[in-house]
């Protein structure tokens, strides 16, 4: 039987809360896309994120113990980025109508075509099993399910607002279906025409949903 690999050094000790330390650790992140980019995971080690970065070994440690840390709190910057801008681009907006909002809303969860959102490979879905536990994965699944939900609430011209039931069920899909995507390693014209689909078929989805049933 195996045992399972600790964690304790697999989870960032704090996140930045001072402006001066969210700007170390936004170059902390840009540094280890870069280096990724260049060298790949294998060769990525703190030493050279905190070299590139230009910080002491010492400062990077206090917020990353490890490298996969380090990747721990770049995928959590991510998700948040993502939620942040759902509710910038589909929600807080007062003039969009419901379909430009799920428009939004697929675009973003598909991440195509969205320069907003931070980098991200698929070699990281690869690694989350050293760097996230079940109750990890629950979380971000009821947050990205909350943006939905809240993207919904924002849709004052949809005549009858979809079920909570569907509304998790379309969530499941576009994400389920992005990592699958990224784990197949479908080509960018692929995955543009994954996108359209998804978007399509959610719409589809949602007027369906306010017909009413047959006599």
């Amino acid at each position: 039987m195996t045992t399972p690999r600790p964690l304790s050094k697999a989870k960032p000790l704090k996140r930045p809360t001072q402006a001066r330390a969210k700007v170390t650790v936004q170059a902390v992140f840009d540094a280890f896309v870069r280096i990724w980019q260049r060298d790949g995971w294998a060769r990525l080690t703190t030493r050279a994120v905190a070299l590139e970065t230009g910080i002491a070994v010492g400062t990077l440690y206090d917020y990353f113990p490890s490298k996969t840390a380090l990747l721990s709190g770049y995928v959590r910057h991510c998700i948040e980025t993502l939620l942040a801008e759902i509710d910038r681009r589909a929600v807080q907006p007062p003039d969009l109508a419901w379909t430009e909002r799920l428009d939004e809303l697929v675009r973003l969860c598909c991440g195509v075509d969205a320069p907003e959102l931070p980098w991200f490979h698929r070699d990281m879905l690869a690694l989350e099993t050293e760097m996230a536990e079940p109750k990890h994965q629950a979380r971000a699944n009821e947050e990205l399910a909350a943006a939905w939900a809240r993207v919904f609430d924002a849709c004052a011209d949809l005549p009858q607002r979809p079920a909570p039931h569907l509304v998790r069920s379309l969530h499941l899909a576009v994400w389920g279906g992005r990592r699958y995507a990224m784990l197949v390693q479908l080509d960018a014209g692929a995955m543009a025409g994954w996108a359209a689909d998804m978007a399509r078929l959610c719409r589809a989805a949602v007027q369906a949903n306010e017909r009413p049933p047959a006599a």
